[in-house]
C-alpha cells in the first residue's frame, strides 16, 4: 500500500515542550536532525521526517545509518543503535515518527549484548537465558 496521500508536514506542535527535539543540527528537504532533549548517550540524535509517509521515514533511517557509519569510521563512536518507537506500548510519546540514532562507546554499559533487545529490562542478553 502506498501512503503518499498522507503527505503532511511536521505538526505545528513539534516545538511543544514535551517533544524530545528543539536543537536543530541540520536539515534537508526530507529530514530534520535534532539533538535529543533527553539523550541516552552523548551524541544521541533524532532524524525527524518532514512528512509522515513511509518513503520519507526510510530516508530518515538511511540518513541515520550513513551518519552513524561515518562517526564510527572516523573513530568518534565505537558503534551505534538505531530505533523507532511506534505506539504507546512501545513507549512512543510524540505522535510523529522519528528515528533515534544512539552512539555507543566501549564501556558505556556493563554488558551491551543484545543491543536493542534491551528495550525490555532483563531481555537483552539472550546468552544468559
Amino acid at each position: 500500500m502506498r501512503d503518499e496521500k498522507i503527505f503532511q508536514g511536521i505538526p505545528d506542535d513539534k516545538d511543544d515542550s514535551t517533544a524530545p527535539w528543539d536543537d536543530l543540527v541540520w536539515e534537508d528537504f526530507h529530514v530534520a536532525v535534532y539533538r535529543d532533549r533527553y539523550p541516552v548517550n552523548v551524541g544521541h540524535l533524532l532524524f525527524v521526517p518532514k512528512y509522515n509517509n513511509t518513503r520519507i521515514l526510510i530516508h530518515a533511517f538511511e540518513d541515520a545509518i550513513n551518519y552513524g557509519k561515518e562517526k564510527v569510521k572516523g573513530g568518534e563512536w565505537d558503534g551505534f543503535n538505531i530505533g523507532l518507537n511506534y505506539g504507546k506500548a512501545s513507549g512512543q510519546t510524540v505522535d510523529w515518527p522519528h528515528v533515534h540514532l544512539i552512539p555507543r562507546y566501549h564501556g558505556d554499559c556493563e554488558d551491551p549484548t543484545g543491543g536493542v533487545r534491551g528495550v525490555i529490562p532483563g531481555k537483552a542478553n539472550y546468552k544468559k537465558a
